[in-house]
């Protein structure tokens, strides 16, 4: 009966969890605006208007990717959890928190992309996934204490391969927020890259 409890509670945080990355990531969606030309946009000045917004497609993409592959991880790591508690509970609120956060940073980033407030934009949008990245380790950690919130028979292997991958996200969005005094392009591909190396290891998760 116990155990019954226990899941139903951990399916509606779960349950809950998925409601709020779903809402995050279809407000992305509201940074990509609609180009109001005179004249009805004659010629090729709304193929160029639209093509002139391909730093909000960038950011829209990246921040797609990245909202999809965090909703992943959640995911993963839930099915590992059989229970939760109170400092779980709230580890895991911290996280949804900075997941409805990211549209802004994204609509920063897309702003200022070409302007001279670009590193700022850069480091702050990198800067963003720093605390998510940081966030991520609190909640596993809030999980695998005392391997009390754990199903029965989690390999210990299991465990430190799911803490080496969010290890992994601090100093690599770090990196990537202090690129974006050199080049907020770098800084963008830096956040490229990191999606392979989350769906890769994801595989294995």
């Amino acid at each position: 009966m116990a155990s019954a409890v226990e899941e139903k509670e951990t399916g509606r945080i779960e349950a809950f969890s998925d409601g709020v990355f779903a809402i995050a990531i279809t407000l992305l969606i509201l940074e990509l605006k609609v180009p109001h030309l005179e004249g009805g946009g004659e010629g090729g000045s709304l193929a160029r208007a639209l093509a002139a917004q391909w730093p909000s497609y960038v950011a829209f993409v990246t921040s797609f990717f990245t909202i999809l592959i965090m909703w992943a991880n959640h995911h993963a790591m839930f099915r590992l959890v059989r229970r939760i508690d109170t400092p779980f509970l709230y580890a895991n609120g911290f996280l949804l928190l900075l997941v409805t956060f990211v549209p802004y940073p994204t609509a920063v980033l897309a702003e200022y992309l070409r302007k001279p407030g670009a590193p700022t934009a850069g480091a702050f949008y990198a800067g963003t996934f720093v605390v998510a990245g940081a966030a991520y380790n609190l909640l596993w950690r809030a999980a695998t204490r005392g391997r009390g919130l754990l199903k029965p028979g989690v390999a210990e292997e299991t465990i430190l391969g799911f803490a080496r991958r969010y290890r992994v996200g601090l100093p690599a969005y770090l990196l990537a927020a202090a690129a974006a005094f050199v080049s907020v392009y770098i800084t963008v591909a830096i956040c490229m890259g990191l999606w392979v190396f989350w769906i890769l290891t994801a595989r294995n998760a």
